[in-house]
């Protein structure tokens, strides 16, 4: 026979340099981590509790959302079939029950038409960086620490990131107008600025109402829009709910995006972004910005799941559009979890043995997240040590640090774990953290 020539390899050069970038490598590590060592507690993962969730909902939801549209209107059994059955609007079809747990929930108030439901919150970060950053110039401005997914879209769509310095209550108004004046300076058009006003992700940082007041401000001073991101505002631990940044919002500056995935179902993938922001065309004709980026959407996912939708719009209905409510087992939940992540840090090293190590951590008002600042080096070398000798995973701050920093830090999540697995580990990262600082004391 004759001999066979290998096949064709493709060049890692010539395909797009994101593909090489250790941004896009982070979540992929630590979830490497945790197919390797599955009887480590893992402190990495964010997602939602899963003690509330039965199979056999799936199907109610489902109903629910039937039984809404038999008392639309207009709605019968073949339309309710098309619906379900067959592709839909591109914009989504639970738009107008979104935009009614918006306006009972957080007080904004929007027209259902500004509404675009997405597959996750991660494609309307996409199609909002796509619509919005249209010169070579146009720069994004990102708070820092930076949730990946959204510094990782901006790679894929070679958009230019400027972190802005986050402190203990999130980002600085300040520094947000010097990271503006930056970007000119430098020929570059700040466009619009990214962050989590509430519990955000990494730090669990959260603004004060001062601060979001005065963030407005600048924005209108500044030609800059905001990109408000709010997955964890439900789950408050200590004091009363802040207003979004979008409630406040009277000059359409912001666009907020929104995810079910903590406050629902994180498997239906359902997301959404308010886009109520005028465009005018080149006739002077004015149309809503959720209209354009339905433009994009159509040639990405042409549109979200009318199943998964359904399900969300069952769980709305069945909520009567109040998901605030509904959270309040999950929020107590939460809230508990880290209580005890709290006490148990606190147990474990006092303020004495903390002050001899070095060792710090924030004390979050909700959410998921905090940071304990360590005296040694938070890397990949360091997580692999401690799920292989000590069976407990974390999360590396400077995966979201693309500024430098982070490098002694490292992220806690306490939502996915039991009481009894948060005791359990964060004794073992306690262990972790005694050997490590040893070792690097010499």
């Amino acid at each position: 026979m004759p001999a066979t020539s290998p096949a064709a390899a493709l060049d890692i050069a010539e395909l797009h340099g994101s593909l090489t970038d250790p941004l896009l490598d982070a979540m992929n590590f630590l979830n490497e981590a945790v197919g390797r060592f599955p009887e480590a507690l893992s402190f990495g993962a964010g997602r939602p509790t899963e003690g509330a969730f039965e199979p056999e909902q799936l199907a109610q939801h489902l109903q629910s959302y039937i039984n809404h549209l038999e008392q639309q209107p207009g709605w019968d059994r073949d339309r309710i079939r098309t619906l379900l059955y067959q592709y839909g609007r591109t914009n989504g079809v639970i738009h107008d029950l979104i935009a009614r747990t918006l306006e009972n929930d957080e007080g904004i108030v929007v027209p259902p038409e500004s509404v675009v439901v997405t597959t996750g919150c991660q494609e309307a970060m996409l199609v909002v960086l796509r619509a919005l950053f249209a010169r070579p110039e146009d720069t994004l401005l990102v708070s820092s620490p930076c949730y990946v997914g959204v510094t990782g879209a901006a790679r894929l769509l070679d958009i230019a990131v400027r972190p802005v310095p986050e402190g203990a209550s999130g980002p600085d108004t300040e520094a947000v107008l010097a990271a503006v004046r930056a970007v000119r300076a430098e020929g570059g058009r700040p466009r619009a600025l990214y962050l989590v006003p509430d519990f955000a992700n990494p730090s669990g940082a959260s603004m004060t109402v001062q601060a979001r007041e005065r963030l407005l401000q600048l924005a209108e001073q500044e030609d800059l829009l905001v990109l408000e991101d709010n997955p964890y505002g439900f789950f408050v631990r200590t004091g009363s709910p802040r207003p979004t940044l979008k409630s406040m919002d009277r000059n359409r500056r912001v666009l907020y995006f929104g995810s079910f995935a903590k406050t629902a179902l994180p498997g239906a993938r359902v997301g959404y972004v308010v886009a109520d922001q005028e465009v005018v065309g080149p006739q002077g004709e004015r149309t809503l910005l959720a209209d354009e980026l339905s433009k994009i959407k159509s040639m990405t996912t042409v549109n979200t799941s009318a199943i998964s939708q359904a399900v969300i719009g069952g769980m709305l209905v069945e909520s009567g559009c109040r998901l605030r409510e509904a959270n309040a087992e999950a929020t107590a939940y939460y809230r508990a979890n880290m209580d005890t992540l709290l006490d148990e840090l606190e147990r474990h090293f006092p303020p004495a043995r903390r002050a001899e190590l070095g060792l710090h951590w924030n004390r979050p008002d909700g959410g998921f997240f905090l940071v304990v600042t360590v005296p040694f080096a938070a890397d990949g070398k360091a997580l692999e040590r401690s799920a292989r000798d000590h069976g407990v995973l974390w999360t590396a701050m400077s995966d979201f640090c693309f500024d430098g920093g982070g490098r002694n830090q490292l992220r806690l999540s306490c939502s996915a774990l039991t009481h009894d697995q948060i005791v359990e580990g964060i004794g073992r990262l306690a262990r972790f953290i005694e050997e490590e600082a040893a070792v690097a004391g010499g």
